[in-house]
């Protein structure tokens, strides 16, 4: 069906763990071991379309909430994006990413201290060997540190390298988050929307209902029916009854959780609503599986999160190295407060160090397995993430697909059953049909009703998730200039 990733580029793009490797500071090299996601990329999607040209007529827009062309569907996804709670606290995990990625910085540039002193002391005089006495001295001094740890393997600019890719990581975490939190309000919303009509079928079956039953008692004071026929009409009339407060409470539930979606108390939220009837199917084609894997968010964040890993254990085997540090100090130093800055109070101190780990009970050996480890599990994330992707698609595009098929002949199945209701209704009043048909009848048309109702609400859904399983909306192609 596909062929293994071979294409270098596309690879290079995925796995961004040895340019720092190759090209480490004062002509370090250490070699790391680059992991190889082997994907298997297939050239289409099953259930969508195989020509690419149509395959790309379709894309998901930027926008493509405003596809469905309710004005209050956009209102309120555009107000999640603002106000979600659990967008802004992504946002504030993207401020922590990128402060943590300076300090890991701060290793590769040097440390410098400003540093002053002065004491005054003296000695006790009955510690003194009597010559002299007691005595007072003062010491001041000023002075300038510094130390620089140079940086010969590559272990700080790994360090550094990992910190990025998180900070990358976690932008795509907020792209995530943000792309459920819209899904997730389309969803309500159209829940809304499902309640509203099962509601008003509900009550449409219920006033239905009593007509019949308002018939049959009617041929009971005639003679002509029994109580058996009314007892059962009634049960009918007061099981349809019973079908509306959990309708209204799945409309309340639903129309709660958009309010924590946009960050509002329930009280504070209105939702008009009104029919799915009234909402557009938007028409959406995949695209080519290849491009999906630079499309959707949770695919790009566990692609950062392994670079990371990579660079984690490019830092815990150059651990193991030499380590070469700079230090350096300078200042004046002096007796008396008068003489400090004088070119004889000048002093200075330069060393350099070289350690070398020899025994540490294993503690950097374990260092390195364990970010081998993890290496090994975001790798594999990175895969699952990959085929769940492309897993998604499918599922949402054959959802789509047979719901359409679904809704189109369970709405034959309704016009069917309501014209079978009419025409019992009909013979129930000129008294030539059985009381059992009309039953059946009133049964068969309330459940093909509100089955048509459930059967939109699946259909719009499975459209969220194709847009949630293509990651969004899409920037539009460039259009390459014609060669002259």
């Amino acid at each position: 069906m596909g062929s293994v990733l071979k294409n270098r580029s596309f690879r290079r793009r995925l796995l961004t763990v040895g340019s720092a490797a190759l090209a480490l500071p004062l002509g370090g090299c250490l070699l790391t071991d680059n992991p190889d996601p082997a994907l298997d990329i297939p050239a289409h999607y099953r259930a969508g379309p195989r020509n690419p040209a149509v395959a790309e007529a379709a894309l998901p827009r930027l926008d493509w909430w405003r596809s469905f062309r309710s004005r209050e569907l956009t209102q309120i996804i555009e107000e999640a994006r603002e106000a979600n709670l659990d967008i802004a606290a992504a946002i504030a995990r993207i401020v922590q990413a990128d402060a943590q990625a300076r300090v890991s910085g701060a290793a590769l540039l040097p440390t410098v201290s400003l540093g002053g002193s002065g004491t005054r002391s003296r000695s006790s005089q009955s510690t003194g060997t009597g010559v002299g006495g007691a005595s007072e001295r003062g010491l001041y001094s000023a002075s300038l540190s510094g130390s620089y740890e140079i940086d010969f393997w590559g272990k700080n600019r790994a360090a550094l390298r990992s910190a990025e890719e998180s900070a990358v990581a976690s932008r795509f975490d907020r792209d995530v988050v943000t792309l459920t939190t819209m899904a997730a309000a389309a969803n309500a919303y159209f829940q809304v929307l499902a309640a509203q009509d099962r509601l008003a079928v509900a009550r449409r079956n219920i006033t239905s209902a009593q007509r019949v039953l308002d018939l049959i008692r009617q041929r009971l004071n005639a003679g002509t029916a029994s109580e058996l026929d009314t007892s059962q009409q009634e049960s009918l009339l007061a099981t349809q009854k019973a079908a509306v407060p959990p309708l209204e409470l799945a409309l309340r539930q639903n129309a709660n959780a958009l309010a924590l979606l946009t960050a509002r108390p329930p009280e504070r939220v209105t939702i008009r609503g009104g029919s799915l009837r009234s909402v557009a199917v938007p028409r959406v084609t995949p695209g080519l599986p290849s491009e999906l894997i630079a499309q959707r968010p949770d695919i790009r964040e566990a692609e950062a999160a392994l670079a990371a890993a990579s660079f984690n254990v490019e830092n815990a085997r150059a651990a193991m190295l030499p380590s070469i540090t700079l230090t350096g100090e300078g200042g004046y130093q002096s007796a008396a407060l008068r003489t400090l800055m004088r070119p004889e109070s000048a002093f200075f101190n330069l060393a350099a160090g070289l350690t070398q780990p020899i025994f540490d009970g294993l503690r950097l050996q374990g260092q390195l397995d364990l970010a081998k480890g993890r290496q090994d599990e975001l790798l594999q994330n990175y895969r699952k993430s990959v085929i769940s992707g492309f897993t998604d698609v499918e599922n949402a595009l054959a959802a789509i697909q047979q719901n359409a098929i679904r809704e189109r002949l369970q709405q034959e199945a309704v016009v069917a059953s309501r014209r079978a209701f009419e025409i019992s209704e009909t013979r129930l009043r000129e008294g030539t049909v059985d009381l059992v048909t009309v039953l059946q009848t009133q049964q068969t048309l309330f459940q093909a009703e509100d089955a048509l109702a459930q059967v939109r609400l699946a259909r719009l859904q499975a459209v969220i998730s194709l847009f949630q399983a293509l990651g969004g909306g899409w920037l539009p192609k460039p259009v390459e200039a014609n060669a002259r």
